[in-house]
């Protein structure tokens, strides 16, 4: 991805041949802190017995994620 301004709420995804841990490959991930270096940000977990999940942050650098013209509604704390 070509250094952008990133916004919070902002949604990107993470390259799955780029990102360095694998559990978070190809995962759309939510802006929550742009960064010069890229974005922290998280992918929201599912959750289990009607309760939400949880949010799992991650810091993406430029080259693990790409824009995809979205943005959220609500982002969670």
């Amino acid at each position: 991805m070509k250094q952008t301004e990133l916004k919070i709420g902002e949604i990107v995804q993470l390259n799955p041949l780029t990102t360095l841990n694998p559990m978070f490959r190809g995962c759309m991930l939510i802006v929550t802190d742009p960064k010069p270096w890229g974005a922290q940000g998280y992918v929201q977990g599912l959750g289990e017995n009607e309760e939400i999940g949880g949010q799992y942050y991650y810091r993406a650098k430029w080259e693990e994620m790409e824009q995809t013209g979205g943005m959220t509604v609500w982002t969670l704390a």
